[in-house]
């Protein structure tokens, strides 16, 4: 039993910056990547950023240069750090995990989701 908590969504005006954070807790042994999706209304979900327990980050086009993704594996905790927010980020947004829960078993966890919405 593994529970992701997200925090952080709020309303912002374009051009401004919010920070999200998303906290992995139960059984855990050890994580592999952990990354953010999101999804706008009548759109495909997407990968925004991910992150392997190592450092190594990918970003999708349309935020590079604007989001950061980061982790503290002690905390068992990913941030993304959004900057420069235009209103196409506006979404739902879920943090994912790969998590070693034990006897070599992997799973695929999701957090509930937290909505940004950047609009003047």
């Amino acid at each position: 039993q593994v529970q992701l908590v997200e925090s952080g969504g709020g309303l912002v005006q374009p051009g401004r910056s919010l920070g999200l954070s998303c906290a992995a807790s139960g059984i855990i042994f050890s994580i592999n990547t952990m990354g953010w999706y999101r999804q706008a209304p009548g759109k495909q979900r997407e990968l925004v950023a991910s992150i392997t327990r190592g450092g190594s980050t990918n970003y999708a086009d349309s935020v590079k240069g604007r989001f950061t993704i980061s982790r503290d594996n002690a905390k068992n905790t990913v941030y993304l750090q959004m900057n420069s927010l235009k209103p196409e980020d506006t979404a739902v947004y879920y943090c994912n995990a790969d998590v070693g829960v034990g006897a070599g078993r992997w799973y695929d966890y999701w957090g509930q989701g937290t909505q940004v919405t950047v609009s003047s």
